[in-house]
C-alpha cells in the first residue's frame, strides 16, 4: 500500500467550526492566541480544552477574565454509529456556561447538537459540527464573527423569527391571544397582552 492511500484527507475528520464574539474583540487581542482560519486536527481521544491558560488548555484566549480552564469538548460515539457525536463541560469554578439557553454548573456536562450557541462571560460561541468519517481525530476550525451569533440566529425559541426589514416578529407557535406589542430587538424582553 502507498502512503497516498493510507493517508486521510481533511475531508474525511468531523470538523468543528467555532465562531467567536466577543463585544470588545476589536480593541483587544483576544484570540490572538488561536489558529484562526486555519483547521487544526485533534485526537478524538484528547478533550478539546478552552481557556486562558495555555499550558493546560488546547486554545486559549488572551483575557484575564477567562477562567483558567473554561471549557472542554470531549468526543465520543455510540454503539453501531459511525458519527462522532461531542459533550460540553463547564471548567469554571467561578462562571457559568450556558448551551443553547441552558444553563452548566462547575463540571456539569451536556451533549452538544449539531449547532450549538455556548455563551460565557461576555463571550459568544456558534460551534457547528460537520460530520466526517474519521474516528480517531477530528478538525477545529476558529473564525471570529462581527456580530454576535445570537442576533443572527434564536436557538432557543425556535418559532421566533426575526424579520430584518420591519422589525416585527412572527410567532407561529404561541397560543392567539398572546400578541408583540411593537417592533422586537434581541435585547429586548417580549411584551405580551392576554
Amino acid at each position: 500500500m502507498n502512503v497516498s492511500q493510507t493517508m486521510k484527507t481533511e475531508e474525511d475528520l468531523t470538523c468543528l467550526h467555532i465562531k467567536l464574539h466577543h463585544p470588545q474583540q476589536n480593541c483587544k487581542g483576544l484570540y490572538r492566541l488561536l489558529p484562526l482560519g486555519n483547521k487544526s486536527e485533534h485526537a478524538a481521544e484528547d478533550p478539546l480544552r478552552l481557556g486562558r491558560d495555555a499550558q493546560a488548555c488546547t486554545f486559549a484566549l488572551d483575557d484575564g477574565r477567562v477562567s483558567r480552564k473554561q471549557l472542554a469538548i470531549q468526543a465520543y460515539r455510540v454503539p453501531k454509529s459511525p458519527d462522532m457525536l461531542f459533550s460540553i463541560q463547564n471548567l469554571s469554578q467561578r462562571g457559568q456556561l450556558s448551551v443553547n439557553g441552558s444553563s452548566l454548573g462547575y463540571l456539569e456536562k451536556l451533549d452538544l447538537p449539531d449547532k450549538a450557541l455556548i455563551r460565557f462571560d461576555k463571550y459568544e460561541m456558534l460551534i457547528i459540527c460537520e460530520l466526517g468519517e474519521a474516528k480517531e481525530s477530528f478538525a477545529v476550525e476558529f473564525e471570529v464573527l462581527a456580530v454576535p451569533p445570537s442576533r443572527e440566529t434564536c436557538p432557543c425559541v425556535p418559532s421566533m423569527t426575526p424579520v430584518m426589514d420591519t422589525g416585527s416578529c412572527v410567532m407561529n407557535s404561541f397560543p392567539g391571544e398572546l400578541r408583540v406589542l411593537g417592533p422586537l430587538e434581541n435585547d429586548e424582553t417580549i411584551m405580551c397582552r392576554s
